[in-house]
């Protein structure tokens, strides 16, 4: 919350994701979809398999935020009311749910709702559109669409919009207007709440079925795997890291195992790349072994990097450090360079 407050006093961009498998499946599918997660500077776990699979391989989420979970958050908080903007839903659904808002004097005050309707993209990012949201003056830019249209406005719009908080709340908006029922809070932490969304909207089962089977293979030919390797107890080299300085970049020679809380020693290097407008290259010859904490400071590199324009890249990647990569579903990093 500390940092959603300090992008609204500075009136900044602060894009929320909350991935969920379906998310997950959709993001291999789509390097587009991917990269609106990616650049996102907040992304939650929505969904109890995600959980798992961090803890089958170690990464410290510990908690589920759905986005129904974070507006529930943001209609309780007790501090300066936040002006929300409504963008989405059918029919009236955004304009009741803004009016109970505003009846409830609750952590969210309603200052604009607009159901686009059923356009593409492109069709509803207009000036005109794109104005009506600006002039609202709103805190927080609350939209229900399908999450990859909605992905895919948001980063297109990224920097025409001047609402700093941006986020995606799915079916939030038929919870709050009460047309569909939420699942009970056990359901939602043994991980069936799959099975109520289905009672509740029984098209879905085709989307559940689709993204299970996918779900499935992940499992099978990724985190399995991954999990395994993870609790290897061989041995390897200390980590360490050699800079080189250029006029216009850094160097980083790394070698050894770049895990765990070791890899927090990259981010002052990171951090004077971005000040000084330097590009940042990792030199990976010398790795031997890299874990999750490796990929996920990589990504906050690269966003922080992007941000300004800078290019992050990796260099003498051997072949099987290439299969880590692949196996990681992070190829995609090593193609950029």
């Amino acid at each position: 919350m500390r940092a959603m407050d300090s992008a609204i006093e500075r009136r900044e961009p602060f894009l929320i994701s909350t991935p969920n498998v379906n998310f997950l499946i959709k993001s291999h599918e789509s390097p587009a979809f991917r990269d609106s997660i990616l650049l996102s500077d907040l992304c939650l776990a929505d969904g109890m398999p995600l959980i798992w699979i961090a803890k089958l391989l170690r990464v410290p989420i510990r908690e589920r935020v759905a986005g129904s979970d974070l507006f529930g958050r943001l209609k309780s908080r007790t501090e300066k009311r936040l002006r929300v903007f409504l963008f989405g839903g059918t029919g009236d659904l955004a304009v009741k749910v803004g009016e109970k808002l505003n009846a409830e004097l609750c952590g969210l005050e309603c200052v604009g709702v607009l159901n686009p309707g059923f356009g593409s993209v492109e069709e509803l990012s207009s000036p005109d559109i794109i104005s009506q949201i600006n002039a609202s003056g709103a805190d927080l830019l609350a939209v229900f669409l399908n999450a990859e249209k909605a992905q895919a406005w948001l980063l297109r719009n990224h920097h025409q919009l001047t609402v700093p908080i941006r986020a995606q709340f799915g079916a939030t908006i038929n919870f709050e207007a009460g047309t569909i029922k939420r699942a009970p809070p056990l359901l939602r932490s043994t991980g069936f709440e799959w099975l109520w969304r289905i009672k509740e909207e029984p098209y879905l089962w085709r989307r559940y079925w689709a993204d299970g089977k996918a779900l499935l293979q992940i499992l099978c030919t990724c985190v399995l795997p991954l999990a395994i390797t993870a609790r290897s107890t061989r041995e390897h080299a200390e980590f360490e890291v050699r800079a080189n300085l250029h006029d216009d970049g850094i160097t980083l020679r790394l070698s050894g195992a770049v895990t765990g809380e070791k890899v927090d020693c990259l981010t002052p290097f990171v951090r004077q790349a971005v000040n000084d407008n330097k590009w940042l290259k990792l030199d990976l010859a010398g790795v031997d072994r890299m874990d999750g904490r490796f990929f996920g400071a990589l990504i906050c590199f690269r966003q922080q990097l992007e941000h300004k324009g800078l290019s992050l890249t990796m260099t003498s990647v051997s072949p099987r450090l290439r299969r880590i990569f692949r196996r990681n579903r992070f190829e995609f990093l090593l193609a950029e360079g």
